[in-house]
């Protein structure tokens, strides 16, 4: 094979994108991807079909020529539209105004979208294929057609593994080394429902908002789309009450809703079938030690470390892998060496944003609506209004700027415990000394670059 030949593992998001990145670059590459052409068939991802782009992705996306494409059916969304117990609804801002938004994008479009744009660049695809074992040593990777039994042998360079969570690439070379790796389950499932379009063709409910109905230990959420529809994500607890457990029956799932989601009822009219015809989703965050295997294997996106979604950060982060990795190959012609600084890059930032992840989880089902999040969401505008070159919010940092991960996280530790601490036995944001709460802010954190 070539040395500037790559096999890319798996053509959803990542391996889309990357293959485009790469061809563009000049790279020969092949993708190998289990299900079939979704451009013929049909999208059948068997995720959530939603997903939040940001700053991070739409990057990524502006290097490989797409973005036009992708945003033309985006649904732009401001921010979190809170549905209160009580049935009040309050709109809690992303950013500063509307330059500073997330949108609402379909995983199948999009896919649909990079595939599209990895053929225009000259990346060669292969439907049909899931990978069935890899010869690290012969650099011989098989490929077998689960509906027709067909198998293919492919002679690789280097096999970049796109193939997401159950990665068959990370279980190969798992067999082959130890990558150190764990699974934490979160304890919480998910199921989706849909929200269709009002009677007159237009949206039901606010369109520019990622809609949120939190509960403390639990939440439903709703995403717009652009054919005027929402989808609507319950995340329930896998055990005790209630719970998946618990809640088993559209009839049952009916009852939860009147009494917990009241307001969301009357826009769900297929709740009870939609609950029972979709599967529960799981959620669990994946920690890997090791990402490649000298010069001929690296995992990236949700391959290398999957995330739980209350961030919305997972497919801006796998886009932000490739844009590194394909960096990283163009700076250096050993691949082994461009496969460990990417590694090194990219590992502690996938850590903090897992982390970030699963706060946010938290802060959504629990703390959007209470007195004291609010408050100091408060003076967090306040400050970033007054530092705009020091005291940036973290999901701003994490959202809108292209900052590292780890950077944002840090900083946003540091950030928290100047709100607590300011904000503490206090009912409103009168009497606080913004003297001290100034020189606070200089002590403490340093001036960020400007830009993204």
């Amino acid at each position: 094979m070539s040395a500037r030949h790559l096999t890319i593992v798996g053509a959803g998001l990542a391996g889309g994108l990357l293959a485009t990145l790469l061809a563009q670059r000049g790279w020969s590459v092949d993708v190998f991807e289990r299900r079939g052409d979704p451009r013929v068939r049909g999208y059948a991802g068997g995720r959530s079909i939603n997903l939040a782009l940001a700053e991070r992705g739409l990057h990524a996306l502006r290097a490989a020529g797409a973005d036009g494409a992708v945003l033309d059916k985006a649904v732009m969304m401001r921010g979190r539209m809170v549905h209160g117990a009580d049935g009040q609804q309050q709109l809690l801002r992303y950013g500063r105004d509307d330059s500073e938004v997330i949108w609402s994008v379909s995983r199948g479009e999009l896919n649909i979208t990079l595939l599209d744009a990895a053929e225009r660049a000259g990346a060669r695809l292969h439907f049909d294929r899931r990978l069935d074992y890899v010869d690290f040593d012969a650099r011989r990777a098989g490929f077998v057609d689960d509906s027709s039994g067909a198998r293919t042998e492919h002679d690789f360079t280097a096999l970049l593994g796109a193939d997401g969570a159950g990665s068959a690439l990370r279980t190969a070379m798992a067999a082959h080394s130890d990558l150190g790796e764990r699974t934490e389950p979160l304890g919480h499932g998910y199921k989706e429902l849909e929200i269709p379009p009002a009677p007159d063709g237009g949206f039901r409910i606010e369109p520019n908002a990622l809609h949120i109905w939190p509960r403390g230990h639990y939440m439903c959420i709703a995403l717009p789309n652009d054919e005027r529809t929402f989808t609507v994500t319950l995340f329930l607890p896998t055990a005790g009450d209630p719970s998946f457990e618990t809640i088993r029956t559209g009839e049952d799932a009916h009852t939860f809703f009147t009494r917990d989601f009241t307001d969301a009822v009357p826009l769900i009219p297929d709740l009870e079938q939609d609950f029972e015809r979709n599967p529960i989703g799981t959620l669990s965050t994946l920690y890997l030690e090791r990402w490649h295997l000298d010069d001929r294997a690296v995992l990236l996106g949700d391959a290398a470390h999957a995330m739980v979604p209350f961030h919305g950060q997972g497919m801006n982060c796998a886009f932000e892998d490739c844009v590194a990795l394909a960096d990283h190959l163009d700076r250096t012609e050993d691949r082994a060496s461009a496969f460990a600084a990417f590694e090194r890059e990219r590992l502690p930032n996938a850590r903090a944003i897992q982390a970030m992840a699963l706060e946010n989880y938290l802060e959504m089902r629990a703390r959007v609506d209470e007195e004291d999040f609010l408050l100091q969401r408060a003076l967090e505008r306040e400050l970033a209004e007054r530092h705009p070159d020091r005291f940036v919010p973290r999901y701003a940092m994490v959202t809108f700027r292209r900052l590292p991960y780890a950077t944002a996280f840090e900083r946003g530790q540091v950030q928290r415990a100047l709100l607590v601490e300011a904000t503490r036995g206090r009912g409103s944001l009168d009497g606080i000394d913004r003297a001290w709460l100034d020189a606070e802010v200089a002590r403490r954190l340093t001036p960020l670059p400007a830009g993204p």
